[in-house]
């Protein structure tokens, strides 16, 4: 996907804020191209800048169709290792960041874990058990900057109006990102539900909206983002690919 393929979300922090762009300056994951994508804030501002895929069919997605994210995501060596979150989002609800969506990203935090939440991107992927700021699941596992992730987060909308959440992991340092091996998250999968969802299962998005609080999102935009609130905070993103489904 090239750069017209994307739309910067609205209300989100400008550039001389939160500086973003193509760059070689930063090494690639296992099997990424010649550049990637990042962020770094330049002032001490509070908020986020988010992209979604702007192609026919992707802006908003088909209703009750769900969808899949996919790429490599870094919380970059940065001026301190709290006061950002990078993400990857699903179905968010508009073009603002000030709307809601499923995320899935790694949480700003020392050390940080991968988490799966739901609510606004302009609040990005905070520290905190399950239950609190609209976090759904989080890993076992806590990492330490400067680690690449390859994830991929579906939403699956089923016919009652359930819809299912399922987050995967690929090892790169065993498989390149062209050639992911997807295996679910500890921590983020919920073995509750694999008997019943298979694996992968993170969450259901009931739609008496009882589970997560609020009814669930089964249609909408999808992309990729970053809060911050302190200076000289960076990520990195490659390899990103959405998919509606059919």
């Amino acid at each position: 996907m090239g750069e017209t393929n994307w739309t910067f979300m609205t209300d989100g922090l400008d550039q001389a804020s939160l500086d973003r762009g193509v760059t070689t300056g930063f090494a690639r994951p296992n099997g990424g191209g010649s550049f990637v994508f990042g962020f770094n804030s330049l002032v001490v501002a509070e908020g986020a800048a988010a992209l979604f895929a702007n192609q026919s069919g992707f802006a908003p997605t088909p209703a009750n169709k769900g969808g899949r994210v996919t790429g490599a995501i870094k919380r970059a060596v940065s001026g301190g290792e709290l006061g950002f979150a990078p993400f990857f989002f699903l179905l968010a609800q508009g073009t603002s960041v000030n709307d809601s969506a499923y995320m899935l990203g790694l949480s700003d935090d020392k050390p940080y874990r991968l988490v799966l939440r739901k609510g606004p991107l302009v609040q990005g992927v905070p520290a905190g058990i399950v239950g609190d700021h609209g976090v759904l699941r989080r890993s076992t596992a806590t990492f330490n900057p400067d680690t690449f992730h390859h994830l991929r987060l579906d939403a699956i909308v089923n016919l009652n109006g359930d819809v299912l959440l399922k987050a995967y992991q690929n090892d790169l340092l065993v498989n390149a990102v062209t050639a992911p091996v997807w295996t679910p998250i500890p921590g983020i999968e919920d073995a509750s539900l694999i008997a019943t969802h298979g694996a992968g299962i993170s969450f259901v998005d009931d739609p008496l909206g009882v589970n997560s609080g609020s009814q669930p999102f089964t249609s909408g935009r999808i992309g990729f983002g970053m809060y911050v609130k302190d200076v000289s905070r960076r990520s990195v993103f490659d390899h990103i690919e959405v998919i509606k489904a059919s």
